[in-house]
């Protein structure tokens, strides 16, 4: 019997059209003895690239998008409640949320638009669709998984800090994974990720990646080890509970 894969697709999406999307892929299968499998990278530039390599795994039985965007947004100003919930949960480490509303993020709201005219459904839960979308945002399941008491700063600062916080990240991300998911073998692709100096580009296929581990666990464990921040129609947020969390 054919074992049914799950395509899981980590996307750090660009809020505008300037700069690329990296997208990061690892399959999943309940009954396949080699998963999870990472798949390697892709980094695209606009919606209608990124659009084309998502159709290029439309084979796949199931696919699961896992985007560090907004992909439901009310309010034309301020924040969302999902950001202010983050916010209470996550602000002491640092890992609170910028304000998300309709002017600040056409781009991600555009894109969502043109994923459920491609019948992705924008939901967390996995029965619902063989096509789903979950909003994640890296910050928090970071402070849970590496058990930070602040997050890594590998994104401002002097190009100094960002490359000893980037190499901070690669290091919590190896532990990670063979703590986590041994199974898992790193791919020349993840490898060169692993042991690039800091960039912009090598960091946002870094967090492409975290991205799609974010939804590995979401769907290794049917949703049961995640929590829901928000809700369906203002927006909401995936984030995984801390490893070994009964």
């Amino acid at each position: 019997m054919k074992a049914e894969i799950t395509t899981i697709l980590g996307i750090d999406l660009a809020w505008g059209t300037r700069m690329p999307d990296a997208v990061a892929r690892i399959d999943y299968s309940e009954t396949a003895p080699d998963s999870p499998q990472f798949r390697g990278d892709v980094y695209t530039s606009g919606d209608n690239e990124l659009l084309a390599h998502l159709e290029q795994q439309a084979g796949a039985d199931r696919i699961l998008l896992a985007i560090d965007a907004p992909t439901r947004c009310l309010n034309e100003s301020g924040s969302r409640p999902v950001d202010r919930e983050c916010n209470q949960h996550f602000r002491k480490f640092e890992a609170g949320c910028h304000p998300v509303n309709r002017k600040l993020c056409a781009r991600p709201l555009q894109l969502a638009e043109k994923l459920e005219a491609a019948n992705y459904d924008l939901t967390w839960q996995l029965d619902q669709s063989p096509r789903t979308v979950v909003e994640v945002y890296p910050h928090p399941a970071m402070v849970r998984w590496f058990g930070l008491e602040k997050t890594i700063k590998y994104k401002r600062g002097p190009i100094a800090q960002k490359r000893l916080e980037f190499q901070r990240y690669q290091q919590h991300f190896r532990a990670y994974l063979k703590s986590t998911w041994p199974e898992m073998e790193l791919t020349e692709a993840l490898e060169t990720v692993l042991q690039a100096t800091w960039s912009k580009r090598s960091e946002d296929l870094l967090d492409a990646y975290f991205c799609a581990l974010i939804g590995l666990w979401h769907v290794a464990f049917g949703g049961t080890r995640s929590q829901v921040l928000g809700d369906w129609q203002g927006g909401h947020m995936v984030v995984p509970e801390k490893v070994g969390a009964e």
